[in-house]
């Protein structure tokens, strides 16, 4: 079983080490590339004000964040909802990264320098070199409704990157989509990926590649399964 957590942070800067801080956390889990419905969301008062650049950002204002916990008092919360086999998924995750373990590290705890990390923005530089990657640019290439995002949010953004993900993944079914989650009973063994029907084709092979292919099979490959009885 392969599980996953698309996370994504709101912040009041750029750098932790200056002072910056923790505003908003937000996370989805995944298991086999599936959203189950579970999330994770908090907003975390980050003791400080909050520039108007970021708020310009987020909308997250330093009174509307004041009665909320501090950072230390969700935690462990967070933690048990990342788990210790969760890959973590975020885009420019270096930036959410050095937020979350900085937090952490100053706070007590053991930090998620351990775990894998998934950087999204890293898979799309490398999928479409050159275009525009962030996470509206690749909303809007894989068909994604982003008409919601009117400013950042980090429950709101982990949603719209995991489609964003399972697009750059490959693409999912197209029945399965994130509004749908909590009222679809998934089965997740049962899930199946969707495939495309391609058309037979055919080769012309002479009498010598075809012995040769036939002696190939049967001296080379033993108990081949398309020889034993259904």
């Amino acid at each position: 079983m392969l599980r996953e957590i698309v996370f994504d942070t709101e912040t009041t800067g750029f750098n932790p080490h200056e002072g910056d801080r923790l505003v908003e956390i937000g996370a989805i889990e995944l298991i086999n590339h599936i959203p189950t419905g579970k999330t994770y969301h908090q907003y975390i008062n980050p003791l400080r004000e909050v520039p108007q650049e970021a708020f310009q950002v987020h909308g997250l204002s330093t009174e509307f964040l004041q009665n909320y916990p501090r950072f230390s008092e969700i935690a462990k919360d967070f933690l048990n909802f990342v788990g210790d086999d969760g890959i973590l998924v975020a885009h420019n995750a270096t930036f959410d990264m050095t937020f979350v373990n900085y937090e952490l590290k100053h706070n007590g705890f053991d930090t998620l320098k351990d775990h894998e990390v998934v950087d999204t923005l890293e898979i799309a530089k490398d999928k479409f070199p050159g275009a525009r990657n962030n996470l509206d640019a690749l909303c809007k290439r894989f068909n994604i409704d982003n008409s919601k995002r009117t400013k950042h949010g980090a429950l709101l953004d982990a949603e719209l990157l995991a489609e964003v993900y399972l697009e750059l993944l490959g693409g999912v079914e197209p029945t399965m989509n994130l509004d749908q989650i909590n009222s679809v009973n998934h089965n997740i063994s049962s899930t199946q990926k969707k495939h495309k029907d391609y058309q037979q084709r055919h080769f012309n092979l002479s009498e010598d590649e075809l012995t040769a292919h036939e002696t190939f099979l049967k001296e080379k490959i033993k108990d081949a399964v398309w020889l034993k009885e259904a």
